[in-house]
């Protein structure tokens, strides 16, 4: 049965009274709105107004930070590369290529505490050196514990090679190491150097390591036994550290920065070919003996005890109390499930601890107007909740651009989340109709699939029309092709923008037909057909007999049809009345228009017959 983890901290915001007033709060996708009531916790109270703030909480503010967004996204190739190599990882060689992509994260770790470093350098207030300076030593301890989770359970360093593992790996992170390194090899006698022996160092194979240590260990327990360096207490404390001895090696504990580097310089002296499966137990008795039996340990400390015990899941656990951020345990967990070492731990809530890491990593990058991006291919990578996360996810994207808008669609249609894709073009398409951009509005309402939003936008197109007496965005509707058939309304405004065009070009035939179908069909609006039937005037009045005597009865039960269905409620004001006269003008031009066209083309029809 697995441990169940404990009460979670509690975060307190400053400002904020939960012991008096009740609280209300409202989750977002990644943050949450907090503010307190006006109810007391007391019975019967006055309602009286409480803190006039809305607080912001957010789940990781480390998004924020510009260095940090560096480590995110270059850490995010090296995700994704490893997620296509994986096919690729077979035999001998897939052992070499994690631990290749083990060391570019570290190496982009270490970019990123070098970038802060010089700010902290140049930071010319106080405030913003201790904050580069708490930032700095977080990837610097991330950096220690991937480096031996590397070590431990990436390369799996068998006994002996072990040790000279842990040697790098303590010169890489105690400074001092590499700097009197230096310090003494480039002096001129580095044997009389004062910092000589402070140098637990190693430059040898492992076999001649083992031969030496042997030899020398021997020789130094014997000259010890026998008093050799007993009238020199330096020579004989010097002996004593090289075979390994605790007392004397605490004498000198100001030199050992910690105590691993104590339990590192315990097993050169004394286990130089130490097993993996001995490691904890040498790790916790340096530590109790390093801090002299004091019980309050670190969080490093406790993280970096079961790294040594080989207990992968508690030390991501301990990671993820620990650290300020998911990006750790998600790629650290990632990297070790690569290497076989997680497949069996599931959790309790259907995920495996992989997804699940990466999952809440990925929601912190949706908290961020750019990040995004990133976060969509952590869900890739996410076989059983990732698509879920990535629709639910992806709604909430403030749409703030249409450059950012198309992005977002765009991760939509090449995963063809259809829904989505309808959701966001709708979004696009009424923004588009409050800005008054008719045809953006008509683009995205076609591209979402949208009739009834298709209709709406057709109707506006068709009232700016008669309200000034021409079509906008004409590029856009002469190439609506079959889109046009997405609703009725949109095909009529296509089919109407052909008649202009017909009757531009003067095939005056083909608009007089194209014009009645679009009555006869009932495609038109009711309340479009006097615009209709006005625009058959002209055609009317040509030379030539445009319309049939038959074309011409269906327009005159249209007009009948129209003028017949008109009825007059209320009182009417002096706009009604104005309009009513302009509209009984129409038709009585309309009237005689077509009387005249129906004696014309019964005249001609007949001489044609008569013929």
């Amino acid at each position: 049965m697995e441990e169940l983890d404990g009460e979670p901290t509690v975060t307190l915001i400053p400002g904020v009274n939960s012991q008096k007033k009740q609280m209300c709060f409202d989750w977002g996708p990644g943050e949450m709105l907090v503010c307190e009531t006006s109810f007391s916790k007391k019975e019967k109270s006055e309602m009286v107004p409480g803190c006039p703030y809305i607080h912001i909480i957010r789940k990781d503010i480390d998004v924020y930070c510009k260095i940090l967004r560096k480590l995110f996204n270059e850490s995010h190739g090296i995700f994704v590369g490893l997620q296509r190599i994986e096919e690729e990882l077979t035999g001998k060689s897939r052992k070499a290529q994690l631990v290749r992509v083990s060391k570019n994260y570290r190496s982009v770790i270490r970019a990123c505490m070098e970038e802060m470093h010089q700010l902290a350098i140049a930071a010319k207030d106080p405030a913003g050196d201790s904050q580069f300076s708490s930032q700095i030593s977080i990837l610097s301890a991330m950096e220690l514990i991937w480096n031996l989770c590397e070590i431990l359970f990436i390369e799996v360093a068998p006994a002996g090679p072990l040790l000279l593992h842990l040697l790098d790996w303590v010169r890489l992170h105690v400074c001092e190491v590499d700097s009197l390194s230096a310090d003494v090899l480039g002096s001129e006698n580095p044997s009389k150097h004062k910092d000589f022996w402070k140098l637990p160092g190693n430059t040898q194979t492992l076999t001649e390591l083992e031969l030496k240590w042997q030899h020398w260990h021997e020789e130094c327990e014997r000259h010890l036994q026998d008093g050799t360096f007993a009238s020199s207490p330096h020579l004989e404390a010097l002996c004593k550290i090289m075979l390994g001895d605790e007392a004397a090696l605490l004498e000198e504990k100001e030199l050992l920065s910690n105590w691993y580097h104590f339990l590192v310089t315990r097993l050169l002296y004394s286990h130089p070919t130490v097993k993996p499966m001995d490691l904890h137990r040498y790790a916790q008795s340096s530590l109790d003996v390093f801090l002299g039996g004091e019980s309050n340990t670190e969080p490093l400390d406790n993280i970096l005890l079961a790294a040594f015990e080989f207990d992968i899941h508690q030390v991501i656990k301990e990671c993820s109390t620990a650290l300020s951020n998911w990006w750790f345990v998600a790629h650290l967990t990632d990297l070790l499930d690569h290497c076989k070492l997680l497949q069996s731990h599931n959790l309790y809530f259907g995920s495996n601890m992989r997804e699940f890491l990466l999952l809440e990593y990925a929601s912190g990058l949706f908290a961020h107007h750019s990040l995004w991006q990133l976060g969509v291919d952590y869900f890739d990578y996410c076989p059983e909740l990732g698509r879920v996360s990535l629709e639910l996810h992806i709604e909430r994207i403030p749409l703030s651009t249409e450059q950012k808008a198309l992005k977002v669609l765009r991760v939509c249609e090449q995963r063809q989340m259809t829904e989505q894709v309808r959701s966001i073009c709708k979004i696009l398409a009424m923004k588009a109709v409050r800005n008054n951009r008719l045809g953006s509005a008509l683009s995205w309402s076609i591209r979402a699939k949208d009739a009834a939003f298709a209709t709406l936008v057709s109707d506006r197109f068709l009232r700016d029309y008669c309200e000034r007496g021409c079509f906008s965005d004409l590029d856009l509707i002469d190439n609506l092709g079959p889109a046009m058939m997405l609703s009725d309304r949109l095909t009529f405004l296509g089919k109407y923008r052909e008649f202009h065009r017909l009757y531009g070009e003067k095939r005056f035939v083909d608009a007089a037909a194209l014009l009645l179908s679009l009555m006869t069909s009932q495609i038109a609006p009711r309340s479009f057909w006097m615009t209709l039937l006005t625009d058959a005037l002209p055609l009317l009045e040509q030379k030539q007999v445009i319309f049939s005597a038959e074309q011409t009865y269906e327009l005159m039960r249209c007009l009948e049809d129209l003028t017949s269905g008109r009825l007059v409620h209320g009182e009417p004001d002096a706009q009604q009345l104005q309009d009513d006269d302009i509209e009984t003008t129409k038709v009585e031009m309309l009237r005689i228009g077509l009387a005249r066209n129906l004696a014309r083309s019964i005249i001609k029809e007949g001489s044609l017959e008569g013929s």
